[in-house]
């Protein structure tokens, strides 16, 4: 026996079988015993002991349904912007939601990450750049800029901001008041599948870039409803408009509930269902979604109305932009106003209720589809009530 062999032998094995007896399981015998015992010392696992857990009859999530209060979020956000700096090493001062069923990892789900990110007046958050995909979404504030390879982008109030891997980009607060939003990525993907890259950038920006324009270059390129520049490259994988501003997707569901009321029929064009609006973000190179791992999109329920209730392959976060209603995830039920955040598992049922009144219940949406329907393994279940 050389070397290595013994130190490969020396491992112990963390395999444990057992043989019980039941439904399409061998009787247990002396001789399984044994058998099992020798799967075990080669670390082998036979496939009819675990069938039930590999190949259930439908998805059953490690993740739960879970609400975050944004009153809650903000005030912790704020007490850690007093004594919590900015800087390298710790880079960010963002705060991840950790789903209750997922061991205390900072994953929202087990593909994505949510975090709320907050920056002091005149703080910089320095430059880097990562493999993992991104956005911010802005469910209240003013003042902040993102500086996405060199382009200022305007960050206000309803705005959704993606931003693809691997491009430097760096934040700077030109405002008198703090400010909060949420951050989006694929972190836990790139954990799992071992695709991980990051690397810092410089220190501080340019003073040239720290400019606060109303529109950034690349919306002043790419922001064009149906007009492509030919200038730019073909295809881009992921989206090359940095920011979807609100006004816009406010107008976009406006129309559909007004056509809707006008006598177009829901899912016939107008809405996906009486009183529920939706848009999709997409790339406007390709028409697809602005990134390759993230979905994202923005609901509108107009007062007193629900949506049917939905099931997806596929996990996701939602937080309410603005109103106020109810949230069913499975067996869970929640009332919820503006900015709270919840999480969808893959499979669970989802129903939204807007309260009665005169306001809409608007809620912002991201999810990993891309991912599933890359791998033909997407699918969803609407109940025709």
């Amino acid at each position: 026996m050389n070397a290595t062999t013994a130190v490969v032998d020396a491992v112990p094995s963390p395999v444990r079988l057992k043989a019980v007896a039941g439904p399409g399981q061998p009787e247990p015998t002396p001789a399984l015993e044994q058998l099992y015992r020798a799967f075990e010392s080669e670390m082998l696992v036979p496939l009819w002991t675990e069938i039930g857990g590999l190949m259930p009859s439908h998805p059953r999530s490690q993740a739960a349904a879970h609400l975050w209060r944004w009153s809650r979020l903000k005030d912790l956000a704020a007490e850690a912007g007093r004594i919590v700096p900015v800087g390298r090493g710790g880079e960010r001062r963002a705060i991840a939601l950790a789903n209750p069923a997922l061991g205390g990892r900072p994953y929202a789900t087990p593909t994505l990450w949510a975090a709320i990110q907050y920056l002091m007046p005149g703080e910089d958050a320095p430059e880097h750049r990562h493999s993992q995909h991104a956005f911010r979404f802005v469910v209240e504030g003013e003042g902040v800029w993102t500086v996405v390879n060199g382009d200022a982008v305007r960050m206000s109030r309803g705005d959704f901001l993606p931003q693809a891997g691997w491009n430097m980009h760096a934040h700077h607060n030109a405002a008198t008041e703090p400010m909060a939003w949420i951050d989006g990525l694929d972190i836990p993907f790139a954990y799992y599948t071992e695709s991980q890259f990051f690397e810092h950038g410089r220190n501080a920006i340019d003073q040239a870039e720290r400019g606060t324009p109303e529109r950034s270059v690349s919306e002043r390129l790419w922001g064009h409803p149906g007009l492509r520049p030919l200038s730019q490259p073909d295809a881009p994988q992921a989206t090359p408009l940095l920011a979807y501003r609100w006004a816009d997707t406010d107008r976009a569901l406006g129309d559909q509930l007004a056509l809707e009321e006008e006598g177009h029929a829901a899912g016939q064009g107008a809405t996906l269902s009486p009183g529920h609006a939706a848009v999709r973000y997409t790339n406007p190179a390709t028409g697809r979604d602005v990134l390759p791992t993230i979905r994202a999109e923005m609901h509108r329920v107009r007062a007193g109305a629900r949506t049917r209730s939905t099931r997806e392959v596929g996990s996701s976060v939602w937080q309410v932009f603005d109103g106020e209603g109810s949230v069913q995830v499975g067996e869970r039920q929640w009332a919820v106003s503006r900015g709270d955040l919840f999480v969808v598992p893959s499979w669970q049922p989802l129903r939204l209720q807007a309260a009665a009144g005169t306001q809409s219940l608007d809620l912002f949406r991201f999810c990993d589809a891309p991912i599933f329907e890359a791998l033909h393994q997407h699918r969803v279940q609407v109940d025709p009530d």
